[in-house]
């Protein structure tokens, strides 16, 4: 996830770096934010990770359940003749694959719905922050991460984090 995050910080960096009328060079100001702090603490983000690991949690019940059924199975397997054992063994190894394939689809799920959310969360903050520069007179603000030093007046992450969470209020 560290991964996804880092690569669509990116990205939004080079939006915000590319949007047309912040690169004149000595009109307006310039200022930073910490982009993964927007993030994190968007109440949006907040909510949806909330969401997430409901989600999580109700997939990690249907497997339990799933895995305690393959288990129960198994340990039949003793106390069968061994016509009877082919047949279960047979059924065990289709609720494996079953488990499997619930496994593997669920977080497939979870994960492209995880990732459209971040890029839905990240581009309202892109678009909220571009709106700011705009309405301020700002030609550039910057993600802390491409900084080597930054003015703390020039941070507009708290101003930011304002804006973005007043709609929850």
């Amino acid at each position: 996830m560290k991964l996804t995050r880092l690569f669509i910080l990116g990205v939004l960096i080079l939006n915000l770096a590319a949007v047309p009328g912040f690169a004149q060079p000595g009109k307006g100001k310039i200022g930073f934010v910490d982009l993964s702090r927007l993030f994190d603490e968007y109440h949006k983000t907040k909510e949806y990770d909330k969401v997430l690991e409901n989600r999580h949690n109700e997939f990690e019940t249907q497997r339990n359940e799933k895995v305690e059924k393959v288990r129960e199975a198994q340990g039949k397997l003793g106390l069968l003749k061994d016509e009877e054992k082919a047949k279960v063994e047979e059924e065990i190894e289709k609720l494996k694959a079953e488990l499997l394939e619930f496994t593997k689809q669920n977080q497939t799920d979870l994960t492209k719905d995880r990732n459209e959310k971040i890029r839905e969360i990240l581009l309202e903050i892109e678009k909220i922050v571009s709106d700011f520069a705009e309405k301020e007179g700002y030609s550039i603000i910057l993600n802390d991460r491409v900084l080597i030093y930054g003015n703390p007046a020039d941070d507009l992450t708290v101003k930011m984090l304002d804006i973005l969470n007043k709609s929850q209020q």
